[in-house]
């Protein structure tokens, strides 16, 4: 399993602070708050590190290297304008090739790490070599988390058989009170979707 980091956003939201810093690297616990990602992928036994970057590149890069510090191996990859997650998948299918692959958002924070969900997933995705209909192994997970104030939130939509339905950004009239985390799991079969995805509100 391969690991991809999205670090590409210029974190408006957070001026003043970001004036002078990427987002990423706003420090949390004396640490910048991409570390943590990087160091809860390497946790789960991921060595291999995509991150997405843009106009904050060179200073990502410094902070970062080439990821030995970590145990990993960290390849950069540019973005020219952050044109939504999908396109971050689309502009990585090189790196990730037909690997399945964690995709986390660089500006989180887990508490937990993510080695149980990412064992959960593996162990799913292989826990037989002939699928059934009926067993199919999952394509996706994402992880989500309940909140107060969906509206302020990207939301998951949950069938009666427990399955995400869908996902809507900040709606008025949330369907559930189930945010999307910012860590998403998926296999190769992603790579067929995102051609097809509309860019959406920037990250």
């Amino acid at each position: 399993m391969k690991g991809l980091i999205l670090s590409g956003g210029a974190g408006t939201r957070l001026r003043p602070i970001t004036h002078t810093s990427a987002k990423q690297l706003v420090p949390v616990a004396n640490k910048p708050i991409l570390f943590f990602g990087i160091e809860d992928m390497a946790a789960a036994g991921i060595t291999e590190i995509g991150i997405i970057v843009g106009d904050t590149r060179a200073e990502i890069a410094e902070a970062v290297g080439d990821g030995s510090r970590f145990g990993v191996k960290v390849t950069y990859i540019p973005q020219d304008a952050p044109l939504g997650l999908a396109h971050c998948v689309l502009i990585a299918h090189d790196f990730l090739g037909d690997e399945d692959f964690v995709m986390y958002l660089g500006d989180n924070l887990l508490r937990q790490g993510i080695a149980g969900f990412v064992d959960a997933f593996e162990s799913d995705r292989h826990r037989t070599s002939e699928p059934t209909e009926a067993q199919d192994p999952p394509a996706a997970q994402i992880l989500l988390a309940h909140v107060d104030d969906p509206q302020r939130f990207g939301v998951a939509e949950i069938g009666a058989d427990g399955e995400v339905v869908r996902l809507v950004e900040k709606p008025d009239n949330p369907p559930s009170d189930l945010a999307l985390v910012g860590v998403y799991l998926f296999d190769a079969s992603i790579h067929k979707a995102v051609p097809f995805h509309r860019p959406v509100a920037t990250w």
